[in-house]
């Protein structure tokens, strides 16, 4: 069967490979004739699943013996309450918002502790990162929290930044959902990582938190049980019913992710793909790409056609082509490829060879 090419920002294309697995396997995993869907998750079957999956992901991100990952529920956006309920202490944040996901974070988060900008780039319409150098940080603040790539502006963190060296003892928190395993995380910056599955590990439905051991058992009071990432680990991720179905389908990703080389090979994919979309739009009068090239995102590539009355036409012609999703996020219209793990470079390919004859089409 002939597939299109899904673009979309999330939920969004998975690996075939999985998608077939995961077919073959629905009536009858490994011979115990239950579906996944089905399984107690505190059975020999299920427990085995998720611990394959936790010691593959471990392997693949190089996670550090002294983090623990933790599968959870509640999304990316979830976890923006999350956070600071587990690590701010009720105290001071500092935050640096460089688009719609980091200035959501900001925002929820100011209902449980003191929030602080340290920088902002909305003066140029969230399309570039605020030097390190000029972050104004406190001294006091529990964490300092970045968005490491931002889904809708299409702005990413190509290094994470040294806090230490810029003199703040706080733990970097980042939200990685849309670039997770898509490249290495340097995890000697990073106190703790959050992301839902929904773009590049699986289905939406699992969120996945890795979080160093030492700021574990920092909760207040008023934290959920359920969402208390120390009780969560100390519960292998079991003290409520977890997302099963969405760890089992990550966990097919994951061996998925190995079969190809593992992240390191992928982000080469990734940095290919990419190249090819960009070097394309910045060739091109007819459709532009307004984040600086410094902080282009691999993973979401948001562009516009110069003469915006087109747009109607362009996605259809897309859809009649087999591109699917490519409209933009409604607060900021245009047009977005998402370009995660899943999307081969045969779909970057089309929809370059694609946008070159509607440009030529509306000459």
């Amino acid at each position: 069967m002939t597939r299109p090419f899904n673009f979309s920002a999330g939920p969004a294309v998975m690996p075939v490979e999985v998608l077939e697995q995961a077919a073959r396997e629905m009536l009858d995993w490994n011979g115990t004739g239950m579906s996944v869907m089905e399984m107690s998750h505190r059975g020999k079957a299920f427990v085995s699943i998720c611990e394959q999956a936790e010691a593959d992901l471990r392997e693949l991100l190089a996670v550090p013996a002294n983090f623990k990952i933790l599968f959870m529920q509640g999304g990316g956006l979830a976890e923006n309450a999350i956070v600071p309920l587990n690590l701010s202490g009720g105290g001071a944040v500092d935050f640096v918002v460089t688009g719609s996901w980091s200035q959501k974070s900001f925002k929820e988060a100011g209902k449980y502790c003191a929030t602080g900008l340290a920088a902002n780039n909305e003066a140029d319409g969230h399309t570039s990162i605020p030097p390190a150098s000029g972050w104004r940080l406190r001294p006091d603040a529990a964490y300092v929290h970045l968005c490491s790539n931002e889904t809708i502006h299409g702005v990413e963190f190509h290094e994470l930044p040294d806090l230490a060296a810029l003199g703040s003892q706080a733990p970097l928190v980042i939200d990685f959902s849309s670039h997770v395993a898509s490249r290495p995380v340097d995890w000697s910056r990073v106190g703790l990582a959050f992301g839902g599955a929904q773009k590049n590990l699986g289905p939406a439905g699992l969120t996945l938190v890795v979080v160093r051991e030492d700021l574990l058992g920092r909760a207040l009071d008023i934290c959920p049980s359920a969402f208390n990432y120390r009780t969560v680990a100390n519960n292998a991720s079991m003290f409520n019913t977890p997302p099963t179905y969405a760890i089992y389908m990550a966990g097919l990703t994951f061996q998925w992710l190995k079969r190809q080389g593992g992240v390191g090979a992928m982000e080469q994919r990734n940095i290919a793909k990419a190249a090819l979309l960009y070097d394309f739009i910045d060739g091109s009068s007819f459709y532009v790409n307004k984040v600086q090239p410094s902080c282009r995102s691999r993973m979401n590539v948001p562009f516009f056609l110069r003469d915006e009355s087109r747009n109607e036409a362009f996605l259809a012609g897309a859809q009649a082509r087999g591109l699917l999703q490519l409209k933009g996020h409604k607060s900021v219209g245009g047009m977005r490829a998402s370009l995660y793990n899943a999307m081969p470079m045969e779909g970057v390919q089309a929809l370059v060879a694609y946008m070159r004859e509607f440009e030529k089409e509306q000459a």
